[in-house]
């Protein structure tokens, strides 16, 4: 048996055991870089550990307080270990989710005259929000552009800080593209005076981040996107000294030592309490280690060659989709390969003349078959705008003109005479997808291509 035969066998194993609730329902999911999928055995652990505890909230010193906080403080170490951090050089913020982390560094760092944020245009809007911040304090903010396959430009130079706190980004793995940017851009941007911020959410799922190695400053982490529960729950991991340096504009419950009234005073907690916004969700604290134990007994590596393997048929069959003319049936957009990149592509069908077949009928027909795939710009609409081509001076015409609440991405098509796409399809692959899933999607795709332009002699969808 070929090693790619054993780790197939290995994973369609974890499948019938752990996720055999998908097959029973009948299910394809392809929306990983969404939400990742819970393991049977973490609904278990958890229940059982919840069952046989009495638990109450932290900030005291009462017994059930007690056992709260050194639940809270065990999911710390668990993630710094996972994460190969150092715990006298690292700290866990928990917070809501990736995007309140980013929020997290956003509102709390020292952005000043002279100061710089510079991101790719490759960026999740819970980092394009952090030019809100940083424009509020007279910062300058500089997008970096991309090539063709939405990877970083070649020529890109990332400007030098000068003397201002200024703050670097970029997403470890693109959430509209797969693309996976090499770690090696935190020290570039460090060595031109930049303080780090990595967008690890679709990146940690299915490749390893060792923070012994790479040492960015700031790191947002969502734990349903690594593995499906809890929801409502991510974290900030960020180097001491760097954490230092923050400023937070507001304190809660729980972030404070003291706070007096009559004196108008208040002083912050020291280490990863003084960045939380109170009583931190320690229940869905205490499933974290039961699902980072999923993502070990796998092995990250094992799920990373799994999902590089499952992202090359993947492409495969994306770009082997043709009319009966022999042309193209979809447009994708993103790397051709597998090589540095994730489990993620996003692509459109397209009809015998490159007309852009509307995202939302297609998700709409697959999700009649059982099919998941997710619509829309993703959330990353520089990544977007490079892959439609969008014109910008007609968009900007289009988005000045429409109300306040009345936006759709359909609206946004007709106001550009539907020359372009203004959204894709994303299918994404993950710790449970296997060759059957593959299998459903490539006859769907098939089956769709052919009744929607077998009766159009013209080739346009009947």
């Amino acid at each position: 048996m070929s090693d790619q035969d054993a780790l197939r066998e290995r994973f369609e194993a974890l499948r019938r055991a752990e996720f055999r609730r998908v097959d029973e329902c009948g299910h394809v999911y392809l929306d990983y870089t969404g939400s990742g999928l819970y393991a049977d055995s973490q609904l278990r652990r958890h229940k059982e550990f919840l069952a046989s505890r009495v638990l109450g909230n932290p900030h005291s010193e009462n017994l059930t307080s007690l056992a709260a906080t050194q639940l809270v403080a065990h999911a710390r170490r668990e993630i710094l270990d996972f994460f190969g951090a150092d715990p006298e050089e690292y700290m866990v913020v928990f917070g809501g989710n990736a995007s309140a982390a980013l929020k997290l560094v956003g509102e709390s760092f020292p952005f000043e005259s002279g100061s710089v944020f510079c991101l790719l245009e490759d960026a999740h809007n819970s980092v394009n929000g952090i030019r809100v911040f940083a424009e509020s304090h007279g910062a300058q903010v500089q997008y970096l552009p991309l090539d063709e396959e939405l990877r970083l430009d070649p020529d890109a130079v990332i400007p030098d800080a000068g003397e201002a706190p200024s703050l670097f980004s970029f997403p470890g793995q693109s959430n509209f593209s797969g693309v996976q940017h090499p770690l090696a851009l935190i020290e570039k941007a460090r060595a031109k005076g930049y303080s780090v911020l990595l967008d690890a959410a679709a990146f940690v799922p299915t490749s390893r981040l060792d923070l012994s190695k790479a040492r960015p400053d700031f790191v947002a982490v969502s734990f349903y996107k690594m593995f499906g529960f809890p929801t409502g729950l991510g974290a900030l991991i960020g180097l001491k000294e760097s954490m230092a340096k923050l400023r937070r504009p507001w304190f809660a419950g729980g972030t404070v030592e003291f706070v007096s009234v009559q004196n108008s005073i208040h002083q912050l907690a020291l280490g990863a309490e003084g960045f939380e916004d109170g009583t931190p969700n320690f229940l869905g604290i205490a499933a974290v280690p039961a699902g980072l134990e999923v993502l070990r007994g796998a092995g990250i590596d094992n799920i990373h060659d799994r999902v590089k393997t499952l992202t090359a048929r993947l492409l495969g069959i994306l770009t082997a989709l043709r009319h009966k003319d022999g042309r193209p049936a979809v447009d994708l957009y993103g790397p051709r390969t597998s090589e540095a990149r994730g489990g993620t592509v996003a692509f459109n069908l397209v009809d015998p003349e490159g007309r852009t077949i509307p995202y939302g009928i297609v998700e709409r027909e697959a999700s009649a078959v059982n099919i998941s795939l997710r619509g829309g710009c993703f959330c990353n609409p520089g990544a977007a705008e490079v892959a439609f081509g969008l014109p910008a001076e007609e968009a900007l015409r289009c988005f000045e003109n429409v109300p306040r609440g009345s936006f759709t991405l359909r609206g946004f098509a007709e106001c550009l005479d539907f020359e372009v796409a203004v959204g894709a399809l994303r299918a994404s692959v993950g710790i449970a997808t296997n060759d059957a899933d593959l299998d459903r999607l490539e006859q769907f795709l098939s089956g769709f291509r052919d009744r929607a332009f077998a009766s159009s002699e013209d080739g346009r969808a009947a």
